[in-house]
């Protein structure tokens, strides 16, 4: 079992005088008090770590090596308090932020900058996967900051909407047969493992689009080229087709949605940390 601060410094005043009623005269404890300190010092040491006599005590060798290792740990331990303090109330340290790719290219960039300009001593780690793996990250405290989809509640989360978004069918220019969303002989090109897609699939029947086969991808990104290509019409959340402004993709009228509710989560216990609230407001104003 480790040894608690409070004993370690208690042994290196008694080391310093060398008498066990001046050291606690000067930790403004009873001399009692210092003895049981010492002693459940030794008993967690396994060694003596002082010699007593009339005239006072001295140190073994065990103690002698203890008191330069135990000035070294409290100087150690002093800092990190200092370095964990300053980090809850200042806007500084190093924080996780987690969120999808497809998320990040329309978020991160719009904040990034003036965030880290305005903030020096603030370091930040970015983190991209599925919204899902990144909730789960945030809650087992693996992230500090997560921009999800669709986020589940969580006893443990703070879930803040920054925005909604519409998951449909787009198409890009050009009249191939392959991007016609009504001949029965288009590609529909997505990613099938999304639950916004097995959701729109259902919902399809109940329309006239239909397609021939599927090209799938897990990127919404190369989904996106590959629509503005003219190599299919395709599956994508309206914040990334409209992103690519320059591809100028079409909306498929008539065609089901999904919508998607854009959020900011993090750990209850984060709520008044400056840098995650510092964060989390930049966010908000990129999505107003």
């Amino acid at each position: 079992m480790l040894p608690s601060s409070q004993d370690l410094t208690y042994f290196i005043e008694a080391s310093k005088t060398l008498n066990l009623t001046r050291a606690s005269e000067r930790l403004g404890i009873s001399q009692p008090s210092l003895t049981t300190s010492i002693q459940r010092l030794e008993n967690n040491m396994g060694v003596p770590l002082l010699i007593r006599s009339k005239k006072g005590v001295t140190l073994t060798q065990a103690g002698q090596k203890l008191l330069t290792q135990a000035q070294d740990l409290i100087y150690s331990w002093e800092k990190l308090k200092e370095k964990t303090v300053s980090t809850h109330l200042d806007i500084a340290g190093q924080y996780i932020i987690g969120c999808h790719p497809s998320v990040a290219l329309y978020s991160l960039p719009y904040f990034m900058s003036a965030l880290l300009e305005d903030h020096p001593k603030l370091e930040i780690k970015c983190i991209h996967d599925l919204s899902r793996r990144i909730t789960e990250s945030v809650i087992s405290m693996h992230i500090s900051l997560g921009i999800v989809v669709n986020p589940v509640p969580h006893p443990d989360l703070v879930i803040q909407k920054l925005c909604s978004d519409e998951v449909t069918f787009w198409k890009g220019k050009g009249s191939k047969i392959i991007q016609d969303p009504y001949s029965g002989n288009g590609i529909l090109i997505c990613d099938p493992d999304l639950i916004q897609t097995q959701d729109l699939l259902k919902k399809m029947k109940k329309t006239k689009i239909k397609y021939k086969t599927v090209l799938s991808s897990s990127s919404l990104e190369v989904i996106t080229e590959l629509v503005a290509s003219g190599s299919g019409f395709g599956i994508i959340p309206g914040r990334v087709a409209k992103r690519e402004f320059q591809m100028k993709l079409q909306r498929i009228k008539g065609a089901p949605v999904f919508y998607n509710e854009i959020c900011v989560i993090y750990r209850v216990e984060n709520r008044n940390v400056p840098a995650i609230q510092m964060i989390s407001q930049k966010l908000k104003k990129v999505f107003m």
